[in-house]
């Protein structure tokens, strides 16, 4: 019992972390998710800077529209980071109890991480497909998430879920970098210490950051491609391209070929320093959020425990 109360204490912590961290930055997110749905034409754009999206918003009096969908992508958020860390300490605490291990491998544990990761983007798809349509619509103009849900099939709700399962290898490489970069420097380190000191050698506060940092923006140029094909097959439809594409623009295959036409090879990283800045400081605000509160959250849960085990004891007795 204590250990899915673990389990939960886990969940709730980075499920709130996630929901203070995408509302400070979701201004920054719907630029860039604009901004990456663009793809150029008859070698004009809209948007040749992400600036451009905020002075759009500013000159059309629309600056509140920067938070269109924000309900939306924060219960996307909320229940992405729940389902993810209760998933990934449930099975976590599975593996070390039918292996019957004190620890986890690198291996074990980028599996149990995908396996959490693919559990979350199933779960949370449709959602996740909602908010980037109500985000990539015209400033003033999004829906509701009912209507945005509704107004096309089941299936287009799931839009870009191959890809979402395809980018839970994002979290494997940003943990295999980190652990690889991690080793070197305290190798060098060793090597620098003196023979005679007996403790270990353990890396700083500063430096786990600016490996964590350099290893999420390492993972993130790899599989961006993937990120922005995904932004561009949920993206909300206007009137001129209703007009203009094809439904099959809307499939990975018809997504590649457009970027490749209109923009060439270094259309598939349109965006990216938006995606590193945006991504690099989301972990950081919701990982520092979830250390500072997850033992008040352990508190909390512990408290209504025995609360309603008191109740519970009470309604027998009566």
């Amino acid at each position: 019992m204590s250990a899915d109360l673990e389990s939960i204490s886990e969940a709730t912590s980075g499920a709130i972390g996630a929901l203070v961290s995408t509302t400070i930055l979701y201004p920054l997110d719907t630029c860039k998710a604009k901004y990456q749905a663009e793809v150029q034409a008859h070698g004009l754009r809209k948007y040749s800077n992400l600036s451009d999206v905020l002075v759009e918003a500013i000159s059309k009096g629309k600056i509140l529209s920067l938070y269109q969908g924000l309900g939306t992508k924060n219960l996307q958020s909320f229940i992405a980071q729940f389902v993810y860390f209760y998933g990934y300490s449930y099975f976590k605490r599975l593996y070390l109890e039918k292996s019957g291990s004190k620890s986890i491998g690198t291996t074990a544990n980028l599996l149990i991480a995908a396996a959490a990761g693919a559990c979350t983007a199933i779960t949370t798809q449709p959602l996740d497909t909602a908010s980037s349509r109500m985000q990539t619509s015209a400033f003033g103009k999004s829906k509701s998430l009912w209507k945005t849900l509704t107004e096309g099939s089941w299936s287009e709700a799931f839009d870009g879920l191959g890809i979402s399962l395809l980018l839970t290898s994002n979290p494997a490489i940003q943990y295999t970098v980190f652990d690889q970069l991690k080793q070197r420097l305290l190798k060098d380190k060793e090597k620098t210490t003196e023979k005679g000191t007996s403790s270990p050698v353990v890396l700083s506060a500063f430096s786990a950051f600016v490996l964590g940092a350099l290893s999420k923006s390492i993972a993130t140029v790899l599989t961006y491609p993937a990120i922005r094909c995904k932004v561009m097959i949920q993206a909300a439809d206007n009137d001129e391209d209703k007009k203009a594409e094809p439904k099959s623009s809307k499939t990975i295959s018809g997504v590649i070929c457009s970027i490749w036409k209109k923009e060439g090879f270094l259309g598939f990283f349109k965006g990216l320093h938006a995606q590193i800045l945006k991504t690099v400081l989301s972990s950081a605000l919701l990982l520092m959020i979830k250390e500072k509160i997850s033992a008040t959250t352990w508190v909390l849960i512990l408290s209504l425990r025995r609360f309603l085990l008191l109740r519970q004891r009470k309604l027998k007795s009566a």
